[in-house]
């Protein structure tokens, strides 16, 4: 279904996905650079499987509403990137903390509690939103420039699980590497790798790897379980 969400300055629509019951904790799901697209939608759809009522806010709204880029051909990456040039990620989070708080007014938040899940574009913003929103636990699936603001890592206040593609082709090994040196002892944050290609989890992508999503969903699960229920 499709929701809206108000900010002082406008309002988005957000894709919404329930569980069987109607109701459960909250995630909200945070795009790639490909809008509220079905890949995200697919994402949602599974974590609402999984007991999570899951909200996936459009956040390039400001720019053009309602995209949705779903395939992968060259073509696509091109619309996908000139969106992301023109993102302003501080706006964002704005955003992703009115989807929070609409989250936590839900009648269908039945512990009151929003996480985030993001991917990509949104890995880096689940990573900011450990710091700038009053999300109760964030995930990022192999965010890209996370590294921009390890320099604010001593901020960072909700729990936090990062997965990363070791053969990822948009965060070289020495961003990797900076990655886990600044945050490994961070009794926030806890990181996990995975030998395989950046989307792996991209439940439709060329580059979906059943097997490597698979485990890392179940930490996922586990890890928003213990912190949203």
């Amino acid at each position: 279904m499709e929701v809206e969400v108000d900010t002082s300055d406008g309002s988005f629509s957000c894709y919404m996905s329930l569980p069987e019951t109607g109701k459960g904790p909250v995630v909200v799901c945070l795009q790639e650079i490909f809008g509220v697209n079905l890949w995200m939608r697919n994402i949602a759809d599974k974590m609402a499987s999984k007991g999570f009522v899951t909200i996936v806010p459009d956040l390039f709204w400001r720019i053009e509403p309602n995209v949705q880029i779903n395939g992968e051909t060259e073509d696509d990456f091109s619309k996908a990137f000139d969106f992301y040039g023109k993102f302003n990620p501080d706006l964002a989070l704005n955003d992703i903390e009115e989807t929070i708080k609409f989250g936590k007014s839900l009648s269908e938040n039945e512990t009151g509690k929003v996480g985030t899940i993001g991917f990509c574009l949104g890995g880096f913003l689940a990573y900011t939103s450990s710091i700038e929103t009053s999300a109760d636990a964030n995930v990022g699936y192999y965010g890209v420039g996370i590294e921009s603001k390890l320099n604010e890592k001593d901020n960072i206040k909700n729990n936090l699980v990062l997965h990363i593609a070791t053969e990822d082709q948009f965060v070289p090994l020495d961003v990797q590497k900076k990655i886990h040196s600044e945050l490994d002892n961070h009794p926030k944050v806890s990181i996990y790798d995975y030998k395989a290609d950046h989307a792996f989890a991209r439940i439709g992508g060329d580059a979906y790897v059943e097997e490597v999503a698979n485990k890392a969903e179940k930490i996922t699960i586990d890890f928003l379980n213990k912190f949203l229920r």
